[in-house]
């Protein structure tokens, strides 16, 4: 993948990011979020709606939000080859927590957005991957 195709895919996930997240990063957005994705659980028949986050989880919750929101400002206004590499592998932590979360009770809703996780962050880590490998080859 050519460097500046290589960019657009850092700055969507970027975009995605800001979609995806930026309801996490105030109380009163995130609390109407998790109404949503509740009640639309519940609908759907995947479960009981979520009990309401207590004071702990909405800051966590909104700590969250913020650091992303500002991880993907900076990936679109200062967007680097290695913004990709380091937000691949943080996509991978969070569709590995995503799945643990499912696991454990939360709703598989959450998949949705692991989906995407493995999506962006495969394609923003596979260039670099498969160097190493050839690198790996030829060093042998």
């Amino acid at each position: 993948m050519d460097t500046s195709r290589y960019l657009r895919l850092v700055r969507a996930s970027a975009w995605y990011d800001l979609i995806a997240t930026g309801a996490f990063m105030t109380p009163w957005s995130m609390r109407w979020l998790f109404e949503q994705i509740a009640q639309l659980s519940t609908r759907l028949g995947l479960g009981q709606a979520e009990p309401l986050l207590d004071p702990t989880h909405m800051l966590l919750a909104n700590l969250l939000g913020s650091v992303v929101v500002v991880w993907a400002m900076l990936r679109l206004r200062h967007t680097r080859p290695e913004h990709g590499v380091y937000d691949g592998v943080a996509r991978g932590l969070f569709a590995l927590w995503q799945t643990v979360a499912v696991i454990k009770g939360a709703t598989p809703l959450i998949l949705v957005f692991t989906v995407m996780e493995v999506v962006f962050g495969g394609l923003q880590l596979a260039p670099y991957l498969s160097a190493a490998i050839v690198r790996s080859r030829s060093a042998a």
